[in-house]
């Protein structure tokens, strides 16, 4: 597109705001878990496997809606994915039990699929000079997660956890309302290009469709699984209690959210790439502090033993997260970045094929928190987890530049002639 459409604003206001409706909905057991976990009596490995429920299905999702997307309305499909997330709301006060949490987990899972057709929905709008800009805005409706945070422990509090999912519901279904009467449909001159279906699975054959996939698996899952992990982290390795955790991960959620905005800016301006480089370089300093457990040593002197203790406390703890999570939300925009600059038709299915394997770092990372938690008995593991997963993303990203390097001088050499002056001069 070599325009930005009329409306074009007020598309991407409201589709930001259906999208921290339905994120806040998505991550809604991030804080729901913790009562959970006390009147079921869970492991941390069963903790990772309800806190990943909703993920786990809405990111299955991502890809066959972001396929059908490109066949049928985004702001149609939008409205019917949250009119079916709402029955499942209404059900969350009748369950008692963790196989019922589960099953019901991912069913308000369909919430998740939200981004994605959100991606496609904002991208027909947009010029490509202001694609960065446009989805770092849209992709700022994570801070939808805070909506949970602020307002379930309150609900919890006052009312009890079984007004939660009525209270939801009520929410969203505003949401639907607003996002049908004021969302504006795409102007029928605009011809969206279809390609047959199986055009729109080439790409999906290409590694660098699934390069980009583990990029976002941990600049977005990392994010989402922090996003269910922190709260019950605060609480059992600072001993804080649940309204000063869920004020640290609001912090957390919060900033990294706006961050991405000012991310797609940056992508636009000095590259995709060159931003990932550098969000990756920033979270492996942290991560390896992070992942570092508390230590007591003790020196052997000549005339007496010294004790050292090393510890990150609750203040390090949360800038190390805060820098963190703004580096994620650069990271995100300029994952988005790159996909469009090189899959501008495809980004139903190749930009759903993306965000479902993000997303499924959402709901694989807490399980995996919550093995290698039970298996080493440190709480930092989760970080350890988070270490390794970064640098194979690191390693990828390296080799695929050197790839990207030889090819183009190769390309270079062939076009100056490079190897017939070399044979000519052995003549």
């Amino acid at each position: 597109m070599n325009a930005t459409l009329p409306h074009a604003w007020r598309a991407l206001t409201l589709a930001t705001l259906a999208f921290a409706a339905n994120f806040s909905v998505w991550t809604l057991y991030a804080v729901l878990a913790i009562d959970f976990q006390d009147k079921l009596d869970l492991t941390g490995t069963q903790l990772g496997i309800l806190l990943s429920a909703p993920i786990l299905s809405g990111a299955l999702l991502r890809l066959p809606l972001g396929i059908l997307s490109e066949y049928q309305s985004a702001r149609s499909l939008w409205l019917w994915q949250m009119a079916l997330t709402l029955p499942a709301l209404m059900l969350l006060p009748w369950i008692d039990s963790f196989q019922g949490f589960f099953w019901l987990g991912l069913w308000i899972g369909v919430s998740g699929v939200s981004f994605t057709l959100g991606i496609r929905y904002v991208t027909d709008w947009f010029s490509r000079e202001q694609q960065g800009l446009a989805l770092g805005i849209f992709g700022a409706g994570n801070a939808g997660a805070a909506i949970s945070l602020i307002l379930l422990p309150l609900l919890v509090h006052w009312q009890g956890w079984a007004w939660t999912g009525p209270a939801y519901a009520a929410g969203l279904l505003l949401m639907l309302l607003l996002f049908a009467g004021f969302a504006p449909k795409l102007p029928a001159y605009v011809q969206s290009y279809q390609p047959p279906w199986r055009e729109q699975l080439k790409p999906l054959r290409h590694s660098q469709v699934w390069r980009f996939g583990l990029y976002y698996y941990f600049v977005f899952g990392s994010f989402l699984a922090l996003i269910l992990w922190l709260p019950q982290y605060y609480m059992q390795a600072y001993q804080l209690n649940l309204q000063q955790a869920m004020a640290f991960t609001l912090f957390f959620v919060t900033t990294s959210s706006m961050a991405r905005a000012l991310g797609g800016w940056f992508a636009d301006r000095y590259g995709g790439r060159a931003v990932n480089w550098s969000v990756f370089w920033v979270c492996l300093v942290c991560l390896f502090f992070l992942s570092y457990p508390p230590t007591t040593m003790t020196i052997h002197g000549l005339e007496r033993d010294v004790e050292l203790t090393i510890e990150i406390n609750v203040w390090l703890f949360t800038a190390l997260i805060f820098i963190i999570g703004i580096a994620q939300g650069f990271g995100r925009a300029s994952v988005l970045k790159i996909t469009h600059d090189h899959y501008p038709q495809q980004m139903g299915s190749v930009g759903g094929m993306i965000a479902t394997i993000g997303a499924l770092g959402g709901c694989t990372l807490p399980i995996a928190f919550g093995a290698a938690q039970d298996a080493l008995g440190i709480a930092s593991a989760s970080f350890m987890v988070l270490y390794a997963v970064l640098a194979l993303c690191m390693t990828m990203m390296f080799f695929a530049i050197r790839s990207e390097q030889l090819q183009k001088q190769l390309q270079a050499a062939l076009a100056s002639n490079f190897f017939e002056d070399n044979d000519d001069a052995n003549h």
